[in-house]
């Protein structure tokens, strides 16, 4: 019976190609559609859960507690660190880590500058990455050691054994390569080079700093642990032992890191979770369109298969038999529909890839990934299948056997419904991303408040701080170069803050943390920055290293009404500061967000980036050129790395980016899979009605007047569409924005012109179809049977 009822599915799609090959088309772009969004979706899960006991480990992190706005931080200090792992028997490992940083590492003659970490000695254990050579417990117990990855070993050792060879590392100190650990999977959070010990550069005077929160730290629970239990348990850790601050431990588990990094009171509230979940929405919302196509094309064809469930029914056939056989042609078109799915993909993942960095592949070899399928099939098949199923199975044999099956008053509503429903997704995925892009776009066009054309910066290394004079000399003597000064960090991001403790019109019990940025002489010169009151900081290191200046924002959270010569305490100082002057805002945090308040201080020993501006009238290439070997004259240990401030700048945007291709990329399909079906239901219309057609232009009928007949109920549906997705799309979208300090109104202009492209669109698709039955002969026409 079965086999008899897919040999008649398959004999009815030979003999109807044309609306088999759109319901094909449709079906498989949108199984394709919402099956690479769900690789995607399970990618971004995937991450950190490649670690045995994932469950356990945790990052520990800082809610601070300001004047009741609590923000969360990742820094942590050493104190907290060992009293955790020493006194803590749910604790099974825990490790303090640095930031991660750039160090140039020498071999021979080969000489690599790369990103790597500094980590306690239980890090290997906490995270056991594959260690292809040498002992987890020892590799890193000596302080002069280094754990390489193997694509790192290879760079620096070629094919020769790594192990227990000498790598020189920022021109300062030997050391020995003790382990060679695999190259860390994509889907890791912690993404690193190379693993140095903690002990490596630990400054011994900090380990008993309690308000030193500049460490983040790891640990893993016993098994069985309960996490919230032990989290209410060491919340107050901190506060027992300095007082003067409101703070609370937390714990962040490793399940989270990368989905839940934005923290709102304290919680984990946001981050990628957020674009997971609109992506999932739209997966399941292009494959009910695709659906929708499926259903439409079946059910308009009732007439032409009427008479065959009549004669069915007539000999015997059952009303479940004949859903069945409407089911197993269902069946038989989304089988092949998900065979070209599976090409479509594997065909667009080198792309995909590229676009999200991701490293996505169909897992043919999964059971689990079959199984998955296997119901994927089913459940497209009987979403698509169900309605003309029960619908055509549900015709009367009696009125078939007489002739008069005919479409009744509403019996087209269903497919009016059908239509609006998948064109009002479409047109909200279209409006969608157009407010995407726009807010982009007013984003990227923010005033930056510093001139970043021409701007470099280059990481600082030991041999550059020490001969820094020598540098900014022959930098200037060169012609290349306008400006040289130095930073904590570049001119696009702030790496410190510090809390103060005074300052004037402080109320009881206020408390603040601000960012802060050592810099040396010439910074607001050379990056472009205005002062807007006050002076500058001078070649007078004495006086200066006392006095700081503040952002425009600083002065406002601070209530300062006349700012100069005011005395701020923070715990970067000892003593008071004195305010000396006020630069205007600069967007050096994330563009999307107001502009963070902002201490100046003058410490031209604290040297994070070098940055220099290129002469306008030299020529780029050329002048990297030129300045390449006066750095490495100065610094030979190290290869010369610089970066532009307007690509940097341009990288804080690659999220959202990304976001706004996909969606484009994804409302362009649904917009394509709609207007497939919108296809087929208009050459279905214009078949249906080819006499009345040929017996209106025998009357006079114009082209125009045919054209306009048989488009203007679509076109009605898709303006009714356009009514229905608007507001939807602005609820969702008026959410998402208020995410944004720094965000765009919506307009009517995105409604409006999404309406119009998507009139425009329906226009183009149904008009061939149109003009062709208004082209056509009459009297073919009503020869037609």
């Amino acid at each position: 019976m079965i086999r008899n009822y897919f040999k008649t599915a398959l004999r009815y799609m030979l003999n109807n190609k044309f609306y088999s090959a759109l319901n094909i088309t449709g079906l498989s772009a949108g199984m394709a559609v919402a099956l690479l969004i769900g690789l995607w979706i399970h990618s971004q899960f995937s991450y950190d859960r490649f670690l045995p006991g994932y469950n356990q480990l945790f990052q520990v992190k800082l809610n601070f507690d300001y004047n009741g706005d609590i923000k969360t931080q990742s820094g942590t200090s050493l104190p907290l660190i060992d009293e955790l792992r020493n006194n803590y028997p749910e604790v099974k490992y825990a490790s303090e880590t640095d930031w991660g940083s750039q160090h140039t590492l020498v071999a021979a003659d080969k000489k690599l500058n790369i990103y790597g970490l500094q980590v306690g000695k239980d890090f290997m254990k906490m995270f056991p990455f594959t260690l292809l050579k040498g002992d987890v417990n020892t590799a890193l117990n000596d302080p002069n050691s280094v754990v390489l990855t193997a694509s790192t070993a290879k760079s620096l050792f070629g094919d020769l054994d790594p192990v227990n060879r000498i790598i020189r590392i920022d021109n300062k100190n030997n050391i020995v390569v003790t382990g060679i650990m695999e190259d860390l999977p994509k889907n890791s959070t912690l993404q690193f080079n190379y693993l140095l010990p903690y002990t490596f550069a630990e400054q011994k005077e900090v380990r008993a700093q309690w308000a030193n929160y500049s460490y983040p730290a790891y640990l893993q629970l016993q098994p069985g642990t309960d996490p919230e239990a032990f989290g209410n348990k060491i919340k107050d850790v901190i506060t027992k032992h300095d007082p003067t601050h409101k703070i609370e431990v937390i714990l962040h588990p490793a399940k989270d890191w990368r989905l839940l990094t934005e923290f709102s009171n304290g919680k984990a509230s946001g981050g990628m979770i957020e674009y997971v979940r609109m992506f999932g929405l739209i997966g399941i919302l292009v494959l009910i369109i695709a659906c929708i196509n499926f259903t439409n094309l079946s059910t308009a064809r009732s007439e032409k298969r009427a008479r065959e469930v009549g004669v069915r029914k007539a000999i015997g056939s059952r009303r479940k038999d004949l859903i069945f056989q409407f089911l197993s042609e269902s069946m038989l078109l989304t089988f092949i529909a998900f065979l070209l799915s599976l090409v479509i993909i594997q065909l667009s993942l080198p792309y995909f890839n590229r676009l999200t960095s991701g490293n996505i592949v169909l897992p043919y070899s999964s059971p689990v990934f079959w199984a998955i399928m296997i119901c994927y099939v089913l459940f497209t098949g009987i979403l698509a299948g169900c309605r003309p199923a029960f619908y055509l199975s549900s015709i009367k044999p009696i009125k078939v056997l007489k002739g008069s099956v005919q479409a009744g008053k509403w019996s087209a509503l269903p497919h009016k419904v059908l239509v609006v429903l998948q064109f009002s997704c479409s047109i909200a995925l279209i409006i969608s991303t157009y407010i995407i892009y726009q807010q982009i776009k007013y984003v990227k066009d923010r005033p930056k408040g510093y001139n970043s054309d021409k701007l470099l910066m280059t990481g600082s290394s030991e041999d550059l701080v020490k001969n820094y004079g020598a540098l900014k000399n022959d930098l200037l003597q060169s012609g290349q170069i306008t400006n040289v000064t130095t930073a904590a960090s570049p001119v696009t991001y702030f790496t410190s803050s510090f809390t103060l403790s005074d300052w004037p019109g402080k109320k009881p019990e206020e408390s603040l943390e601000m960012v802060t940025m050592a810099i040396s002489q010439d910074y607001f010169e050379t990056t472009g920055m205005t002062l807007s009151a006050g002076r500058d900081f001078g070649s007078d290191a004495g006086p200066d290293t006392l006095n700081i200046i503040l952002n425009e924002a600083a002065v406002d959270r601070l209530r300062l009404k006349d700012p100069i010569s005011q005395l701020i305490t923070f715990n970067y100082s000892k003593n008071p500061m004195r305010v000396i002057g006020v630069v205007k805002n600069a967007v050096i945090g994330s563009p999307f967000f107001s502009v963070s308040p902002a201490i100046f201080v003058y410490n031209p020993a604290w040297v994070g980036s070098i940055i220099y501006r290129l002469n306008p009238g030299v020529n780029t290439h050329e002048a990297i050129t030129k300045i390449s070997g006066i750095f490495n004259r100065y610094n030979p240990s190290s290869p010369y790395d610089y970066q532009f401030a307007d690509e940097a700048y341009e990288t804080k945007f690659s999220l959202e980016v990304l976001i706004g291709k996909l969606a484009g990329i994804f409302s362009a399909l649904a917009i394509f899979i709609s207007c497939l079906g919108l296809f087929g239901l208009a050459a279905y219309v214009a078949e249906r009605r080819k006499k009345e057609m040929g017996i209106r232009k025998v009357l006079g009928a114009s082209v125009f007047d045919i054209w306009f007949l048989l488009s203007r109920n679509f076109l009605t549906l898709v303006v009714i569409s356009c009514v229905f997705a608007s507001p939807l799309a602005f609820y969702f979208l008026h959410e998402w924005l208020q995410k944004f300090d720094y965000r765009i109104m919506i307009g009517p202009a995105a409604f409006l012109l999404s309406a119009a492209f998507s009139i425009i669109i329906t226009i183009v698709t149904v008009s061939y179809q149109s003009i062709t039955s208004a082209m056509s002969s009459p009297v073919n026409s009503l020869r037609a049977d």
